[in-house]
């Protein structure tokens, strides 16, 4: 996207007079003043939150990339998605490209019986704390940063020589304890640490890393596949008890607007359904060039789904928010959920965006309704595309109302 540069000048980066989410020059900026001294150097000294990425070109074999920042102290905000949703993005950037990244080649067996480096970096992945260390490094790093669709960013990164680990915090008591279960299969594993409180994006480290599961079994897991698994696995298990909940009594609406994106919960009283859709409007992350809005949704029944959806791994990072809602209100519903993505937000910043701004619909206030057409008036004052557009390609709708008045009467008919 270009920018007229005499925007920036009149802006300086408080008005979002470009149209972006966030200030690309104080994102930058920010990111290059803390890294000015690191640039060229191949020592790395500072505290990991811990923080470890797995890619996933080469599979089976794969780069490991451990990462600290070149600061000391508690940087667990670093790895913390909650603390993310409060930053604005530009700090949310700069603060994760300050990871420094050290890459080493391995195949996904070698979790089984790890080299003294890998050992210590599956080590670290197990801690909640800061961990001090240093990365060695062959060759001084470059200035190449990671966007991805799925995970977090990261920053620069150079082949891995050595790493030393100068202080070690104890892994919390039940991270340890799986950790050490090797008949405990990684099904079992999640569960287990997800029920007593872990996050599933500190689960989905661990699974990354070859840290959980049966023994024999243990290997790396790309750490956009260990992503998606953990949502879809942990919201499985949910599903599974919300099935016996008795329905909701009525239609809730949430809505939550928040940096060029508006999402929208509705529950309906009905056994479960699912659906999670996306419009992306022209200039957004992904349709920078298209002159049209794109609407994107999938779906699934009451069984669920065997097959992975289309629209990717944000179908289950909302799925599992919606799930966790209804499990803390021991209710059922039917599920509809939906995006927009307004021109400005243009970053991959990973699926914990939508993971946890659902979350947070969710645990706001909501408009009570006993008519679903009340409920779908009262949302289409949120939303830009209209409400028919929605409406028609929606699966819950169509099987809640079973026949076309709906659609009519919100057209005009």
């Amino acid at each position: 996207m270009r920018i007229n540069p005499a925007l920036c000048i009149r802006c300086r980066g408080e008005y979002n007079l470009c149209g972006l989410s966030y200030c690309p020059v104080l994102a930058e900026l920010h990111a290059k003043y803390t890294l000015k001294n690191i640039i060229n150097k191949e020592h790395i000294d500072g505290s990991s939150p811990p923080s470890v990425f797995v890619g996933r070109i080469g599979y089976p074999r794969v780069n490991i990339y451990p990462a600290t920042p070149p600061v000391h102290g508690d940087t667990s905000n670093l790895e913390d998605p909650r603390a993310w949703l409060n930053m604005g993005l530009e700090d949310f950037l700069s603060s994760r490209l300050l990871l420094i990244r050290g890459s080493m080649r391995v195949r996904i067996e070698d979790a089984r019986n790890p080299s003294r480096i890998l050992h210590d970096i599956q080590v670290m992945a197990l801690s909640s704390n800061s961990v001090d260390s240093e990365l060695m490094l062959e060759r001084p790093v470059s200035g190449r940063y990671v966007l991805d669709e799925h995970s977090p960013p990261f920053g620069p990164s150079s082949p891995l020589q050595k790493l030393r680990i100068n202080s070690l915090p104890p892994p919390p008591r039940i991270i340890d304890k799986v950790h050490s279960d090797t008949d405990l299969s990684a099904t079992e594993a999640i569960w287990t640490l997800y029920k007593h409180g872990i996050d599933v994006h500190h689960i989905s480290k661990l699974l990354s890393v070859g840290t959980l599961g049966i023994g024999k079994r243990r290997r790396l897991v790309p750490t956009r596949w260990s992503i998606t698994a953990v949502d879809k696995q942990v919201s499985d298990k949910m599903l599974s008890e919300v099935r016996d909940y008795p329905l909701i009594s009525e239609y809730r609406v949430y809505v939550r607007s928040i940096k060029d994106n508006t999402f929208i919960g509705i529950l309906t009283p009905h056994t479960w359904l699912y659906e999670w859709a996306e419009a992306w409007w022209p200039g957004s992350t992904w349709n920078l060039w298209s002159g049209d809005t794109v609407l994107e949704l999938d779906y699934e029944g009451y069984w669920g789904r065997d097959d992975y959806p289309s629209i990717g791994g944000c179908y289950y990072a909302a799925r599992i928010a919606a799930l966790e809602a209804l499990r803390s209100m021991h209710r059922q519903a039917a599920v509809i959920l939906w995006r927009e993505i307004y021109p400005g937000f243009n970053l991959p910043i990973g699926v914990w965006w939508v993971r946890e701004n659902i979350r947070a619909m969710f645990n706001g206030s909501y408009e009570k309704f006993y008519d679903l057409r009340d409920a779908l008036s009262y949302t289409a004052k949120f939303l830009r595309l209209p409400i028919g557009k929605w409406v028609s390609r929606s699966y819950v709708i169509r099987v809640l109302t079973k026949q076309s008045s709906l659609t009519n009467w919100l057209s005009g008919g």
